[in-house]
């Protein structure tokens, strides 16, 4: 069940997620660094909208717009458009000084090209690159020490997600079109909440990894770019709104059949002709379409799963065997061995690191 509380936030139920909102989670990490800093946000939350104690309760949302806001006003209370997640600062007017630059290239290729360049000129800490492997593109990131620099602090899913976002927000709106994401890598270890990221990019997520890498189809690095100052300034003007909106997997067929498999207990999950029939369509219709988005049913099975045990997880009165069997495991050794390839770690390893 839905509510708003008249702010531009919102309550909703598990598996109940309004279109163009995000979650409170996203708010709090966004938050992080002007909290570590020791800044006021409350002028921002209020100059936003938010109301701080709403975002306390269990599935508090804010709306889309209302998220934008946020961003705008952490980046001018932090002059820095990556709120303060690395030791250099993303300067107000980076953004839109690299989709400048990037607006001139021939091609999505050349434009991502510049746009990586430009981000390790930013951050002297990371490495960038734009790589083809067969079929694929991908956007790489690692890690990088700079000479007689510090040690890097441990990954954070929210700095890495936030660069794709960027990133890929940029290229969807250079191309004038959605790019559909494969896969992404995350170094970070898996987060207490990833809905929002696979509706922001795609379903497939693989966290603990050794590099960060968002992967797609090759193909479309080709795409012509033909975007004029006047396209330029009006997506400057409408972001980060437009990227949270209009280039987010919404109305996506991994979506539809989270919203649906939400609805039931794993042991409970239709099979693939069940549920293509559910939808009023073929078996292989719905295998195209979701190949379409970089899908399949059974990593958006895999990846709801992981969900619910780590919902469980989070739970002190909750046993390692409760999140198995939530999740749909009759064996725990299985559980173990899935949740370890889903995430790099042992669940009881998790639940410690987790707090």
């Amino acid at each position: 069940m839905t509510t708003d509380n008249g702010s531009g936030q919102r309550n909703t139920g598990e598996g109940d997620v309004p279109a163009g909102t995000i979650s409170a989670h996203l708010v709090a990490e966004a938050l992080e660094g002007a909290h570590r800093l020791r800044l006021d946000t409350g002028p921002v939350l209020r100059s936003a909208g938010i109301d701080p104690v709403a975002l306390t309760r269990p599935g508090a949302r804010v709306d889309a717009e209302t998220y934008a806001r946020l961003w705008r006003g952490l980046t001018r209370l932090l002059d820095d458009e990556f709120f303060a997640m690395n030791r250099r600062r993303m300067k107000r007017g980076s953004f839109g000084f690299m989709c400048a630059t990037a607006r001139e290239a021939p091609d999505l290729g050349a434009a991502l090209r510049i746009m990586t360049r430009f981000m390790m000129l930013v951050f002297d800490d990371i490495d960038l690159r734009l790589l083809r492997h067969g079929a694929h593109a991908q956007l790489v990131m690692r890690g990088r020490r700079p000479t007689g620099g510090a040690p890097l602090p441990p990954p954070r899913a929210f700095a890495d997600f936030t660069i794709w976002l960027m990133l890929h927000g940029a290229a969807c709106w250079l191309v004038g079109r959605r790019i559909p994401i494969r896969w992404i890598d995350v170094r970070a270890r898996v987060p207490a909440y990833t809905d929002d990221y696979r509706r922001l990019f795609c379903n497939d997520l693989r966290f603990g990894q050794p590099d960060s890498r968002l992967v797609f189809d090759a193909e479309l690095l080709d795409l012509p770019i033909d975007r004029s100052r006047r396209s330029l300034t009006r997506f400057l003007k409408q972001a980060p709104g437009n990227i949270l909106v209009r280039y987010r997997n919404a109305d996506a067929w991994l979506v539809r059949v989270r919203h649906h498999l939400r609805g039931l207990h794993p042991d409970d999950w239709p099979d693939i002709d069940s549920l293509a029939a559910a939808f009023g369509i073929s078996t292989a219709t719905l295998h195209r379409r979701l190949a379409a988005e970089g899908q399949s049913y059974r990593a958006i099975k895999d990846a709801l799963r992981l969900d619910i045990a780590i919902d469980v997880l989070r739970d002190p009165a909750a046993s390692v065997a409760d999140a198995a069997a939530a999740a749909g495991f009759a064996d725990p050794s299985s559980f173990h061995r899935a949740f370890r390839k889903w995430t790099g770690q042992s669940p009881g390893r998790y639940r410690v690191e987790a707090g």
